[in-house]
C-alpha cells in the first residue's frame, strides 16, 4: 500500500476551501491528520527553520482527539521539536505566537464535520503552499502512541495583552455589551477583554452542543435572540463570533446585526489604512466612499487576499484587508499616539469589533451612528445547504456558458447587464442590483450575496432568488 504523504491526502478526499481544509470527521483519520501535519512542517522547513509548532482548537468533540494525533506526528517526523498545545482558543491568538502553527477547526459549520487551517510563522499560509502540502512525496512516519503536547495558557494571554496596550485607559467604561457566547471557542477570552476596556460584559446564551452560528447568514433564531436580548438588558451593542473566534458579528443597540464588511471598512478607516484588498462579494460601498487610496477586488479566501495584501505592502505603508463576513487581516503595524499594533496577517475578530465599539464611545454616539455617512448601498446573503459541491458547481458552468439561461432560471428582476467570474459568477443588473453566487469551499453549500439601494430591497432581493434557487 501507498504510504506517501501525498497518496493519503489524496485518497481522504479531503479538500482545501476558502480556509484550510474541511471535511467529515470520519474522513479525518489519525493517517489523514499525521499527513497534513507533516507535510505541513516539510513545507514549512523548506521555507525556514522550524524548531517549534504550536497546535490550538475549537470546541468540537473531535478535536481533542485530532490535536493529539497532530503533536504525536510532528514527533514522529522530526525528534527535538518543541510541540506547544494552547488548547481552546481563538485563531487569531494562535497566530498571534509567532511560529508554525496549526489549528484543529470547522469554523461555523456543524459538528459532523471538522477541518485543519495551517499558519507561517508570518501568517496564514497561500494558495501556493496549499498545494505545496497536497503534494508532499515522503513517506508517512509511524505514529507509536498517541498523546498531546503540555498546554498553555501563553497565547490567549498575549492575544489579549494586544488589545488592552492598544486600547488603554478603559474607552469603553459604562458601557454595557452583550457577549453571545454559544460554543465559541473564544468566548471566555471576549468576556476578558471587554472587562479589561472598562466594559460591563452581560454573558448570554452560552452552549456546550454547537450553535454553527454563520456571521454571513444570521439566522431568524439568532436575530430573534438578539431582539429579546436587548430589550430585556438595555445593551449598547451586542457581540459574538464564529466558531473559531476568527470573524465578528455585531449588532448595534437596537439589536440590528452589522454586516461584517461594513464593519470591516469603519475600521479600516478609523486605522488610517490607505489600501485594502477584499472579496469580490464584498459591499461596492468600500471602493466609493472615497476613503481609501486604492482597493483592490479578489477572489473569496483568505490566501487571496493576503496575496494581494502583500502585493500593496510595496507601494503602501498601511494595509489592511477583510472579507464580507468582517474578518480584519492587518498587513502592516499601525501607530498612533505613541501606540503600537504589530500587524496580524490572518482573520481576527476582536480588532474590528473593538475599534468600532471604542471608536463610537469616543464619539458619545450609539453604534448605530457609526455608519451615518456611508454611500446607501446595502448587501444580503444567505445559502442552500446540503447541496453537493458537483451540483452547484454544475450550474454555475452552466450560467456562465449561458447567461441568458441565468437571467431566465433565477427569473432576475432586470436585466443582466454584466458578468463577473473572478469568484464563480456575480451579475450586475441595469438597475444596479447584483447578485453573486459560487460554489462552497468548505461545506456542500449554495451560497448567494445580493446588493441593492435599500435594506429591504436586499433583503427581498435574496429571499426570492433563494426560493428560486431552492426550486432548481
Amino acid at each position: 500500500m501507498n504510504n506517501s504523504i501525498s497518496s493519503v491526502l489524496k485518497a481522504s478526499a479531503i479538500k482545501f476551501g476558502t480556509s484550510g481544509a474541511r471535511g467529515l470527521v470520519e474522513q479525518f483519520t489519525d493517517k489523514v491528520y499525521s499527513a497534513f501535519t507533516v507535510a505541513s512542517l516539510i513545507v514549512m522547513r523548506e521555507q525556514g527553520a522550524v524548531d517549534r509548532l504550536a497546535i490550538g482548537m475549537d470546541r468540537r468533540p473531535s478535536s481533542p482527539g485530532m490535536a493529539a494525533t497532530c503533536s504525536t506526528a510532528a514527533w514522529a517526523h522530526r525528534a527535538g521539536i518543541k510541540v506547544v498545545s494552547y488548547g481552546i482558543l481563538p485563531s487569531p491568538a494562535l497566530q498571534a505566537d509567532g511560529v508554525p502553527a496549526i489549528m484543529i477547526t470547522g469554523i461555523h459549520i456543524t459538528f459532523d464535520r471538522n477541518g485543519i487551517k495551517f499558519y507561517r510563522p508570518e501568517g496564514e499560509v497561500t494558495k501556493a503552499d496549499e498545494q505545496a502540502i497536497m503534494n508532499v512525496a515522503a513517506e508517512l512516519p509511524a505514529l507509536g502512541v498517541i498523546e498531546r503536547a503540555p498546554e498553555s495558557d501563553l497565547a490567549n494571554r498575549r492575544y489579549l495583552a494586544r488589545y488592552v496596550e492598544w486600547f488603554p485607559g478603559q474607552p469603553l467604561a459604562g458601557k454595557r455589551i452583550g457577549v453571545y457566547q454559544h460554543s465559541v471557542a473564544g468566548r471566555d477570552l471576549n468576556v476578558q477583554v471587554l472587562e479589561a476596556l472598562g466594559a460591563e460584559a452581560v454573558v448570554l446564551g452560552r452552549s456546550e452542543p454547537s450553535v454553527p452560528v454563520d456571521t454571513e447568514a444570521v439566522s431568524e433564531g439568532d436575530r430573534a435572540l438578539g431582539r429579546a436580548w436587548a430589550a430585556k438588558h438595555q445593551l449598547d451593542a451586542l457581540f459574538t463570533t464564529d466558531g473559531d473566534g476568527d470573524r465578528p458579528l455585531m449588532a448595534d443597540e437596537h439589536s440590528s446585526w452589522l454586516r461584517g464588511d461594513i464593519v470591516g471598512l469603519l475600521c479600516a478607516r478609523k486605522l488610517g489604512i490607505q489600501a485594502l484588498a477584499v472579496p469580490v462579494s464584498c459591499n461596492a460601498v468600500i471602493e466609493v466612499c472615497g476613503v481609501f487610496d486604492n482597493v483592490q477586488q479578489t477572489r473569496i479566501g483568505s490566501p487571496y487576499i493576503l496575496e494581494e495584501m502583500a502585493q500593496l505592502a510595496e507601494k503602501y505603508e498601511c494595509v489592511a484587508g477583510f472579507e464580507a463576513n468582517g474578518d480584519f487581516m492587518l498587513g502592516t503595524a499601525v501607530e498612533s499616539d505613541g501606540r503600537y499594533l504589530a500587524a496580524l496577517p490572518t482573520r481576527d475578530a476582536l480588532l474590528p469589533a473593538l475599534t468600532l465599539l471604542v471608536a463610537a464611545a469616543e464619539h458619545g454616539i450609539p453604534v448605530s451612528s457609526m455608519v451615518d455617512g456611508l454611500p446607501g448601498r446595502f448587501t444580503a446573503s444567505d445559502r442552500l445547504k446540503e447541496i453537493p459541491t458537483e451540483i452547484s458547481r454544475a450550474r454555475l458552468a452552466k450560467w456562465m456558458s449561458a447567461p441568458a439561461k441565468l437571467q431566465e432560471d433565477l427569473r432576475m428582476p432586470a436585466a443582466i447587464v454584466r458578468l463577473d467570474t473572478t469568484d464563480d459568477l456575480r451579475a450586475t443588473l441595469d438597475n444596479g442590483d447584483i447578485v453573486h453566487l459560487r460554489s462552497s469551499g468548505n461545506a456542500p453549500e449554495f451560497p448567494c450575496y445580493v446588493e441593492s439601494g435599500t435594506a429591504i430591497k436586499a433583503d427581498n432581493l435574496l429571499l426570492a432568488r433563494i426560493g428560486v434557487l431552492e426550486q432548481l
